[in-house]
């Protein structure tokens, strides 16, 4: 039923780092909950039936434990069960429901016969299956719409906001990565994988990179914004495996080794530093009791702690030296610069756009964050919520104190992780290649990196900084800010919608924003309001363009069943017939690969049947 090798040791590893600082800042967490027994009942069950997906070993175990991963999860949404909340979580159950199929349909056409097959047997079927290309569109669609690739993600900025803070970290740091767990140990079941796979996948990965950080630069909902930052680094994630996929494809070995230890190496990244964010986010929103940024303002003085490993975690997810983030992009860069002497043409497309898309994501990502740290901790007040939140409790703060020692620990310890990465993947082993001394890391191309001399040149320099500032003797003058002869206050500080301003002008063909203002000037004056508003409003691209109009299409689908429904008992069993026969057709040619022959009789001897039963039913 279990299989305890190096891959599903390597993805327990990750849970467990992501569940244990999250423990404790869901027990100081808990005091806010109201419904405390369906919180704890579900959370436990969702940590476990995690750990349960990534050992199972047999078909039922492992549909048994994701499915329960999903149902806890949508409880957790429903934990405080508003109007927004309940529209969210069912939101959320049909999309993970929409993967299931896809996932259930893999393993039935794989493995029709044996509900309790291994993976080792499926491992064997595939590789006597006619048509892998439809295993592998199977499984992209199913685990990669459960980790939240564009254009399945559009679940994220709706559950994420609405679950619990400690549900959300666990979500998007530790589920997230589930998925992805899943579609690296079922990738690597099929046999010879062919070019366009690869392509594909690292074109989803450069698309839900760019898409993620520009909706989370529109988000003035912090949550939000953290949830389209997950679409971002699923999105780099998959740009390392489709690498990897690629250079697989090419008998570059090496090559693929070096992109999926990328790849893997920014899945454990993102769980550290995005649960962080979602920890500190949800101690903010807890003492100002709003998720709108507009909200905040100046918490770096009654919040500090949670200020500085937010920032912590903002530098790392914004990919800067010498940080974890930093050092997992930088090597998915290095894996893609290798492709130069690839002469596919369509890899001479592809290897550019998502070098482009992941350039520009990355610059991205820092102007975000600059917003999210800026408005929710520097400056003034903007609110009276702001003006008197405090820090959280301490089991809170040792949640969020060991969550940030990960994500340092992932810097300092990169030869180690490394390491214990390359051994538990199924590839070539590279690592005595990446690292011929402990303190710097060798790309395959010429490139390299030393995070600890990087941390150590850092440390020296603001130490000489301080030294020489101090030694100077500066008088300081302390005096209010100037304000062109104007009174300061928090109205007149930079806005997140006034920050992201240029930004989304420049991208207003794929936000299409609606923009409400109005003023009402006082009486004899033009340029005296006594009241003003201005508001923008993003449209979600894909939710608008391809559900909205997939929603539609099943409404008519629907309508149209429904006059057929009530035809005369001839014509509803002639469908029935239809569509049965349609079904078991399928499952004789992709599972039992029957001949034309027996197809054909089998078909006839069904129509003479159902013939029978209408005679009958007229009599």
């Amino acid at each position: 039923m279990f299989n305890f090798d190096s891959l599903s040791l390597l993805f327990v590893f990750l849970i467990l780092l992501g569940a244990i600082p999250n423990l404790f800042y869901a027990s100081g967490y808990l005091s806010h909950i109201k419904r405390k027994t369906h919180f704890l009942i579900h959370y436990f069950t969702f940590i476990i039936s995690m750990i349960g997906v990534v050992i199972s070993n047999e078909v039922v175990v492992f549909l048994f434990f994701w499915e329960i991963m999903s149902l806890t999860s949508w409880q957790l949404i429903l934990t405080e069960p508003t109007e927004k909340a309940i529209k969210s979580a069912r939101f959320y159950f049909f999309m993970t429901h929409f993967g299931f199929v896809f996932i259930l349909l893999f393993f039935l056409i794989l493995s029709p016969d044996n509900a309790f097959a291994s993976f080792n047997d499926m491992k064997e079927l595939a590789n006597n299956f006619k048509y892998p290309t439809l295993l592998f569109a199977l499984i992209t669609i199913g685990f990669l719409s459960k980790a939240g690739a564009v254009p399945f993600h559009v679940w994220l900025p709706y559950a994420h906001p609405e679950a619990p803070s400690p549900v959300s970290a666990l979500m998007s740091g530790v589920m997230l990565k589930v998925a992805i767990y899943a579609f690296l140990r079922f990738i690597f079941i099929l046999p010879n994988w062919q070019l366009e796979w690869g392509v594909i996948i690292l074109t989803i990965g450069a698309l839900s990179s760019l898409i993620g950080v520009l909706y989370a630069l529109a988000e003035h909902d912090i949550k939000a914004l953290l949830a389209n930052h997950s679409i971002e680094n699923i999105g780099i994630i998959l740009i390392g495996i489709g690498v990897g996929m690629i250079f697989t494809n090419l008998h570059l070995y090496t090559l693929a080794a070096f992109g999926f230890i990328a790849a893997v190496y920014h899945t454990f990244n993102h769980m550290s530093f995005k649960a962080l964010l979602f920890m500190s986010a949800g101690s903010v929103l807890h003492q100002t009791h709003t998720k709108n940024m507009e909200s905040y303002g100046g918490l770096i003085k009654t919040m500090p702690v949670t200020a500085y490993l937010f920032l912590i975690a903002a530098i790392s997810i914004s990919a800067l030296p010498p940080t974890n983030g930093f050092l997992s992009e930088w090597m998915i860069f290095q894996s893609m610069l290798s492709s130069h002497s690839v002469d596919d043409i369509i890899l001479k497309l592809a290897f550019p756009f998502a070098i482009f898309a992941l350039a520009l994501t990355g610059g991205l990502a820092i102007a975000c964050f600059v917003k999210a740290f800026g408005i929710t901790f520097l400056g003034l007040e903007r609110s009276s919520n702001a003006k008197h939140a405090k820090e959280v409790n301490k089991l809170m703060l040792i949640g969020q104190i060991l969550m940030g020692g990960v994500v340092i620990s992932l810097m300092l310890f990169l030869p180690n992780i490394i390491h214990l990465i390359n051994v538990s993947l199924p590839i070539v082993d590279i690592y005595s290649k990446l690292f011929p001394n402990y303190f710097v890391m060798h790309s395959l191309n010429g490139g390299a990196v030393a995070p600890l001399l990087l941390l150590g040149a850092l440390i020296v320099i603001t130490a000489l900084i301080v030294y020489v500032y101090k030694s100077l003797n500066l008088k300081e003058r302390i005096y209010h800010t100037w304000a062109c002869g104007y009174n300061t206050n928090s109205r007149s500080q930079y806005t997140a919608t006034g920050f992201g301003g240029p930004i989304r002008r420049f991208f207003e063909w794929l936000y299409k924003p609606e923009v409400h203002s109005h003023k009402t000037t006082l009486a004899g004056h033009k340029t005296k309001f006594s009241d003003s508003l201005f508001e923008v409003h993003v449209k979600p691209l894909f939710e608008k363009s391809l559900y909205d109009n997939t929603k539609l299409l099943v409404d008519k689908i629907s309508d149209i069943i429904y006059k057929w429904s009530n035809f005369e008992k001839e014509k509803y069993a002639s469908l029935i017939f239809i569509l049965l026969a349609t079904v078991l057709f399928s499952y004789r040619v992709f599972a039992h690969q029957s001949s034309w022959g027996s197809i054909l009789l089998e078909f006839t001897v069904m129509s003479i049947f159902i013939k029978i039963i209408i005679i009958g039913d007229k009599k």
